[in-house]
């Protein structure tokens, strides 16, 4: 039984054991090398430039302001990110030690010092000691900073173990899978809030707009860390040293917690093959839906692309990224006041290309579509289906996007106009898209993060890109009788786009379709070895 005294070869051993797995995996190829390598520059340069600018920050009114923020902002990603990059670190699932004569306490203390070793803590180490040289002055500055450093790096190394033993059950599982998946949206979604954020910050007086939220802050570790060394160097000794308590106290409750997800961990059996009851549920549900959908084959494949949407990783990160970034896009360029209500067109353009590579997504399983596609006419109820589906969802989201950017803008006088031209766009898409399936599939990979599988790269580019730009040539009639309308000074009558488009985007997703449909019959044996590849 290992006790805690076997605490150093245990700790020693886990190290060697981390620094086994990044080697072994990095013989695995020679891309992989590259990728890791390029990755360690860049987060080496990254710090060399961050470190650089916190010490240029040294003596500035709001260099206590930034620095807190940026700890706060580090140690948030530090949370999230065992729940989005669960396969980033194998050390992170604890399960692969269930069998072994283990402690808790002995293994807390070696798992921490194990984690200590990677390119993440350098990083950490390096911000939280450029933020202590920005606001440290004097010796008690210096000596409270030499504290507060390493408090700092090991108070988000534990909230990272301790959040990833909470949650390993649910990142092993297929929904974790789907968090993984979905990370590409996270950082999709923070890009453009930091976009916003810097126009904002880039204003005059733009910093002071943080200090309230610095207050704040510098009291909630591990932020009240550098809170404590800017206390200390501006003589506040009792709110330095509470500040430094809090730090030490909440790292002693998340090792305790740590301690007792790792106990609950290794002891309780896996309740994953529980889930065998859920079936009878899931059958009330499929019942409940087909009720709602047409009968025969339109409405069988209609319930199977939802379900696609609902079930699959792949498909489902597709959808919720076209979701978001439809919305985003139009609504963060009205919130900052340079966007126009015609960005609204930006969901529909986002929605549409999920039409494209629809038989990318069933894999190797589509050989059992192409069997029940005897002639043209399967092949046209299969594809009118599956955009079915997609409009049940799209059309009333590209109404919503459409009317929520004109409700920020408040130009109400162009939302019959901007709602015409947005589902004539989206019918443009469908059509196109229907064509595109059937001229260029290519193969989804169903593990890792790629989205095309090696070698079909371009088939895809020329899927979406060619499509976007005859979905935007399609459309060209309805933009024409729209800029006419605007010419001829008729805005009275601008609210004739909104039927006409409607009409229009319909029709021309009816002629995508049957222009599709004989193709997609004549090319079952391609378009199966094509998807298959994945």
């Amino acid at each position: 039984m290992t006790t805690a005294a076997d605490t150093p070869g245990l700790t020693s051993t886990l190290v060697r054991l981390k620094l086994s797995l990044l080697r072994n995996g990095l013989r695995q190829s020679a891309g992989r090398r590259a990728a890791y390598l390029a990755s360690v520059v860049v987060s080496l340069l990254g710090a060399a430039l961050l470190l650089l600018g916190l010490l240029a920050l040294r003596g500035s009114t709001h260099a206590a302001t930034v620095t807190v923020l940026a700890l706060a902002v580090l140690a948030v990603g530090w949370a999230v990110m065992p729940l989005f990059f669960p396969s980033g670190d194998e050390t992170l699932d604890a399960t692969r030690l269930v069998m072994l004569p283990l402690r808790p306490r002995p293994l807390v203390r070696a798992l921490l010092v194990a984690s200590l070793v990677g390119i993440g803590p350098l990083f950490t180490l390096c911000l939280a000691a450029g933020s202590a040289v920005a606001v440290g002055r004097g010796v008690a500055g210096l000596l409270t900073g030499i504290v507060a450093v390493p408090l700092a790096l090991v108070l988000c190394v534990a909230l990272a173990r301790a959040v990833a033993s909470a949650n390993i059950r649910l990142l092993t599982s297929r929904k974790g899978r789907d968090l993984a998946v979905l990370s590409g949206l996270l950082i999709a979604v923070g890009a453009q809030v930091m976009n916003f954020g810097a126009q904002r910050l880039s204003t005059p007086g733009g910093l002071s707009r943080l200090d309230p939220a610095a207050e704040v802050l510098r009291w909630i570790p591990p932020s009240a860390s550098i809170g404590a060394v800017d206390s200390m160097s501006r003589g506040s000794y009792g709110t330095g040293m509470t500040q430094l308590a809090l730090c030490g106290v909440t790292l002693a409750l998340v090792v305790a917690f740590w301690g007792r997800s790792l106990t609950r961990l290794m002891t309780s059996p896996d309740g994953s093959t529980l889930q065998a009851a859920e079936p009878r549920r899931d059958r009330g549900r499929a019942h409940g839906l087909s009720r709602l959908l047409p009968a025969g084959r339109t409405g069988t494949v209609m319930e199977r692309s939802l379900r696609y949407v609902w079930r699959d990783p792949k498909t489902k990160a597709a959808w919720v990224t076209s979701l978001a970034i439809g919305l985003i896009v139009p609504l963060f360029n009205a919130l900052q006041g340079t966007g126009s209500v015609y960005f609204a067109c930006f969901a529909s353009g986002m929605l549409g290309i999920l039409m494209y590579n629809q038989f990318g997504q069933d894999t190797s399983a589509f050989w059992m579509v192409a069997m029940t596609i005897s002639s043209p006419r399967d092949a046209y109820v299969e594809l009118r289906a599956r955009a079915l589906a997609l409009t049940v969802l799209t059309l009333p989201y590209a109404a919503f996007v459409v009317v929520v950017t004109t409700a920020v803008l408040g130009d109400w006088g162009r939302l019959a106009e901007v709602l015409g031209l947005s589902f004539a766009l989206l019918g443009a898409m469908l059509s196109t898209g229907a064509w595109a399936s059937a001229r260029f599939p290519y193969s989804i990979p169903q593990e890792g993060y790629k989205n095309v599988a090696p070698g079909q790269a371009g088939l895809a580019w020329i899927s979406i890109f060619g499509g976007m730009v005859g979905a935007a040539l399609l459309c060209a009639p309805v933009i024409a009788l729209s800029i006419w309308l605007h010419v001829a000074g008729a805005r009275d009558a601008l609210w004739v786009l909104l039927p006409v488009g409607a009409v229009y985007g319909y029709g021309i997703t009816l002629v995508g379709l049957r222009l599709a449909a004989p193709r997609v019959a004549g090319r079952l044996p391609e378009i199966l070895a094509a998807v298959s590849r994945g």
